[in-house]
């Protein structure tokens, strides 16, 4: 799941929690130095928000960890960011008109999962250098499905049985040839609108306007944008689980089970070191919760359908629960599909699409900011500077429009979830993951393994969405920790705003027609915005928040920067893990570069040096 900015910060100083759990035991041949970030303790609720725990690293940001440590840490990175990258391709298929076809969706499931692998090594090489996983982002769904319920992309009734040269009906509102162009054609209209959106977050982080947008971005404008993504969401949620409540009910159990109920429980695991057998106690219900539930679920549903308990006919309840319905995808996919840019299509822009994305665009940068201070303190690396951070969006925003041009439907965005477990593993090197972002690339070249995912049940899809968008619009709500929930101002703002976004969108949605001024652009941009969820709550409240009379104590603005000030106290004063691999002897030469926001200044050189 993506946390809000400073949700995640909240959510990343609880997870530290978990550091004292030792992951791996390596000999004092590779391990460096231990690095103890201590912060003061706080007694009341205002000074609470101070509050740190100990991390005790075994490997340090830039520590070299053994290849074998690199690969096996790097594939457990791998293996917590797949939940929440798979279910996207899920989400869209049945807006892309591609519900029963299986290889268009293996080859979407191997598309997101390379482009987020060469995105997390653009990120941890010369981004923000953090090791920080990037992949598929909730921020961009909303608008997306707002722009595929446009009646001019609602799916043809003939779709599953469109063959080529066939033509199918008008609704498709283009010419189109047989079924893959169905969907590719919908497809490209999300890879021009992220690609041009995207556009935005690459000028904000190169001309450092990041800052100056968040100024104006509090608590009240945050919390209802994330909290609609998730509430946005639960109508796929109950589709998918609604196949077989049994199963998705059993999903949630699992998966509950896992990551609450037996978080603390360390599992004995045995290790090879110094020629003897040892025992280290690992929190592997904790790291894999989403995990272990789904295939538990999955485990069950191929042991009723191998013992024919689940109905054989797609007409009765629970049929979709079977595994053997898609066995078809596994076969029939190529053991090896390359995805390249353009492999749908040139991509098509329309106002309107670009309008809704950028919704999307600014709700994720949002996002990034507080995963950037979270992974910084959890990898033993002193806060990001300035220049980082501006470098870290732009990098994000490279990497939307890379998703854009290989059209993996959706953009790029840190994973908070896999920053947490920098604090569990005591494992911050950026080499990790760097060698997650490669595992990634190449387990996205092998077509029959991404077709695997396809296997998984409805139900047992159904129930981990009803975890993590359930979560998602949890950590929105998160945000408020800094408000004043007292005050009739701030109640008034939180509650009309999210409001108008589950209205507002239902009303569009259910009066399609009404919208008629004569241009259709004006018409189509009037029902993608006001049917994005997100946009009209944080639209709402970013307003709001702005124009009605309260002091800065009133809005969470005071808290929140309290915690921003207490995220920059450094740690360490040398910052030279954030200089970027290459050419930064010319930054004392060209003295004009360190006048880039996105390139350290000559002082801060100086300063890492004389360390």
């Amino acid at each position: 799941m993506h946390l809000s900015q400073q949700g995640k910060k909240e959510e990343m100083v609880h997870r530290e929690q978990g550091a004292s759990d030792p992951s791996f035991e390596v000999n004092g041949n590779h391990q460096p130095e231990g690095m103890v970030i201590t912060e003061p303790n706080a007694d009341s609720i205002e000074e609470g928000l101070d509050q740190r725990h100990s991390v005790n690293l075994i490997y340090s940001i830039n520590d070299r960890p053994p290849w074998y440590l690199c690969i096996l840490l790097g594939f457990q990175h791998y293996i917590l960011a797949f939940g929440g990258i798979l279910a996207i391709p899920l989400i869209l298929a049945e807006p892309l008109c591609i519900k029963d076809n299986n290889a268009a969706k293996s080859q979407l499931i191997s598309t997101i999962f390379f482009v987020s692998g060469l995105c997390t090594v653009l990120q941890t090489t010369v981004g923000t250098r953090l090791p920080i996983l990037q992949g598929g982002t909730f921020t961009f769904i909303t608008p997306t499905l707002a722009i595929l319920a446009l009646p001019k992309w609602q799916c043809p009734d003939t779709v599953s049985t469109l063959h080529p040269n066939s033509t199918p009906t008008a609704a498709a509102d283009v010419p189109l040839v047989d079924k893959d162009e169905v969907w590719k054609v919908r497809m490209r209209e999300i890879q021009g609108a992220i690609l041009v959106a995207s556009l935005l977050q690459i000028v904000l982080g190169l001309t450092g306007l990041v800052g100056l947008v968040l100024r104006f971005i509090g608590p009240l404008a945050i919390a209802p944008t994330i909290n609609l993504i998730g509430l946005s969401l639960f109508i796929q949620a109950g589709k998918k689980s609604g196949a077989h409540w049994g199963i998705a009910s059993l999903t949630v159990c699992l998966i509950l089970l896992f990551s609450q109920y037996l978080s603390k429980v360390n599992v004995p695991l045995i290790t090879y070191k110094d020629k003897k057998w040892k025992v280290f106690q690992y929190p592997l219900f904790k790291l894999f919760s989403a995990l272990f539930g789904m295939c538990g679920a999955w485990l069950v549903c191929f042991l009723l359908t191998y013992f024919n308990v689940l109905p054989t006919s797609p007409d009765e309840y629970g049929f979709m629960a079977r595994t053997d319905i898609n066995l078809d995808a596994v076969t029939s996919a190529a053991w090896f599909h390359m995805p390249y840019p353009g492999q749908w299509g040139l991509p098509t822009v329309s106002v309107s699409s670009v309008l809704g994305m950028v919704a999307g665009v600014l709700a994720s940068t949002m996002e990034s900011i507080g995963d950037y201070y979270a992974c910084a303190r959890l990898s033993g690396a002193p806060p990001p500077p300035t220049h980082a951070i501006n470098r870290g969006i732009a990098v994000e925003g490279l990497g939307c429009i890379l998703a854009a041009l290989w059209g993996s439907g959706n953009g790029t965005t840190s994973y908070s979830q896999n920053i947490a477990a920098l604090g569990i593993t005591r494992v911050g090197s950026r080499l990790v993951l760097q060698t997650t972002g490669f595992l990634m690339i190449i387990l996205g070249l092998f077509g029959k393994f991404s077709a695997i995912f396809i296997t998984i049940p409805d139900p047992v899809i159904g129930g981990m969405f009803l975890v993590m968008f359930g979560m998602i619009a949890a950590v929105g709500i998160s945000n408020l920790q800094y408000v004043d929930l007292n005050s009739s101002r701030n109640l008034l703002i939180l509650g009309f705003s999210t409001f108008s976004g589950l209205v507002l969108p239902t009303w569009f949605h259910s009066n399609p027609g009404l919208i008629n001024t004569g241009i259709k652009e004006l018409d189509q941009i009037i029902i993608v915005l006001f049917t994005t969820h997100m946009f009209i709550g944080g639209f709402f409240g970013f307003v709001l928040d702005n124009t009605i009379p309260g002091t800065e104590k009133e809005r969470g603005i005071k808290n929140w920067r309290k915690m921003e000030q207490n995220s920059t106290k450094a740690y360490f004063s040398d910052q030279s893990c954030y200089n970027l691999p290459f050419c930064m002897d010319l930054l004392e030469k060209f003295r004009w570069a360190q006048r880039l926001p996105f390139l350290p200044s000559v002082k801060s050189l100086k300063q890492g040096e004389q360390m």
